[in-house]
């Protein structure tokens, strides 16, 4: 079995408690319109380009077998058309300018990647954390991953976005410690404008998790003018209020730092010039959502 990641990140510390190693899924059934990790989106991998790293060697275009490259005049273009994202180029490109997201990894391979910051889980309360993308697409994969940290006594962490089955998230319920779980908007239609889906099964797979006792942190991401109206917000805590089974709420602030991503694929960044909310305007939001009971915090 081979998983596709996109990245493996050590020394996180907004993906769970403690020090933890996050492991990037590649794709996802939503697309939000803010996602802050557009390489994860597609099922196969892509080819990343990094215009400001390119020197013009044309080392890519020598090795590429379908033309994508073309370098001239200090120019370089990719026709992604033709790109089968071979990885050839970027094992080619001597600056790193070329890069593949979602090569295939053995659960194995990732794992003794995993392992190797054992001792800062153990001394910090951390430990692995998958996300994407959503790591449920590619269900086996992370059934496997997580039962392979849990033999060796890693504490395990899935951030998801619960647009999947219930057989799913039942298949790898008990090899999760902690759910960090996200809700976008309890709005369904509302939800629909920003992700392309409905959020029914989303809320109806939280709500049974809940049921089941399960450790669960919500994250809500605060996009002006989607989701952090007065009306949202107010919408949001009375709908917290019906579930107090739910340990903490993450308000996760939207920030434009994925924009220079979507320029390396090739993809159009919709909001563009979007500014992110103040931090007084996230301490508003967090003090409204406290009257719940909810535990709240601004971050990860």
């Amino acid at each position: 079995m081979r998983i596709r990641i996109t990245d493996i990140q050590r020394f996180c510390t907004h993906d769970g408690p403690g020090i933890r190693t996050t492991v990037f899924f590649q794709g996802c059934p939503l697309r939000c319109v803010w996602c802050q990790n557009p390489e994860c989106q597609t099922a196969e991998p892509c080819l990343r380009f990094t215009a400001s790293r390119c020197i013009g060697c044309e080392a890519c275009a020598a090795v590429c077998p379908n033309e994508v490259h073309r370098v001239s005049g200090g120019e370089h273009e990719v026709v992604r058309a033709r790109c089968a994202a071979c990885g050839r180029c970027a094992e080619a490109c001597p600056t790193a300018a070329l890069g593949l997201a979602g090569e295939g990894w053995e659960p194995g391979e990732v794992m003794s990647v995993v392992k190797r910051d054992r001792a800062f889980y153990e001394a910090s309360g951390g430990g692995m954390t998958l996300s994407g993308g959503e790591p449920l697409w590619q269900a086996e994969g992370a059934r496997a991953l997580l039962e392979l940290a849990r033999r060796e006594g890693i504490d395990t962490a899935v951030e998801t976005c619960g647009f999947v089955e219930w057989a799913v998230i039942e298949s790898v319920r008990d090899a999760v410690g902690l759910w960090l779980y996200d809700v976008k908007h309890v709005d369904p239609r509302r939800h629909r404008r920003m992700t392309a889906e409905s959020n029914e099964r989303i809320i109806s797979n939280l709500d049974r998790l809940l049921s089941a006792g399960a450790e669960v942190i919500l994250r809500m991401p605060v996009i002006p003018r989607s989701n952090e109206g007065e009306g949202a917000i107010e919408q949001l805590a009375e709908w917290l209020r019906g579930r107090p089974g739910i340990r903490e709420v993450h308000l996760m602030p939207y920030n434009r730092l994925a924009e220079s991503k979507y320029r390396s694929l090739g993809l159009e960044y919709a909001l563009a010039g979007l500014e992110a909310p103040t931090e007084e305007e996230l301490d508003g939001l967090k003090a409204r959502l406290q009257g719940t009971g909810v535990r709240v915090r601004v971050g990860g």
